[in-house]
């Protein structure tokens, strides 16, 4: 199983090691999905946890460990096509990492953007509750 997580999804498993987003990266590293990514969103994400008001929740340290951890473990596909379809436009790479990876999910928080979609081409978007729950966990 294909599964894209936000970036909303990872900072907030960074953040509190007891919620859903933490138990999904977690059951990631346990081999339980493939995870997909991409050079954008390892982009995003540093940009994201330099922000100095989240630097306060989340070490730097921990982000370049996570960041590392998945440029080895996640699959990253090469050439994502253009895709303009969120609500947000900083978010179509998202779908466009999607139809790239032929994803099975994308787990996100954003509820007003991604999530209305509710899937895009094959991929379900879904919180992370849901995707817990689809888990198992």
């Amino acid at each position: 199983m294909r599964v894209i997580l936000d970036t909303n999804i990872l900072v907030a498993a960074l953040i509190s090691p007891t919620g859903p987003p933490a138990a999904i990266l977690q059951a990631f590293l346990n081999e339980r999905f493939t995870l997909v990514t991409c050079e954008p969103q390892f982009e995003e994400f540093k940009r994201v946890t330099r922000d100095p008001a989240l630097r306060k929740r989340v070490k730097p340290a921990e982000a370049g460990t996570l960041v590392n951890e998945l440029r080895v473990l996640a699959l990253i596909p090469k050439g994502l096509p253009k895709v303009e379809r969120s609500s947000d436009p900083h978010d179509d790479f998202l779908l466009a990492l999607a139809e790239a990876a032929s994803a099975d999910y994308l787990v996100t928080g954003d509820k007003s953007g991604l999530l209305a979609l509710r899937k895009h081409r094959r991929t379900r978007i879904v919180t992370a509750r849901r995707f817990g729950k689809l888990l198992g966990d």
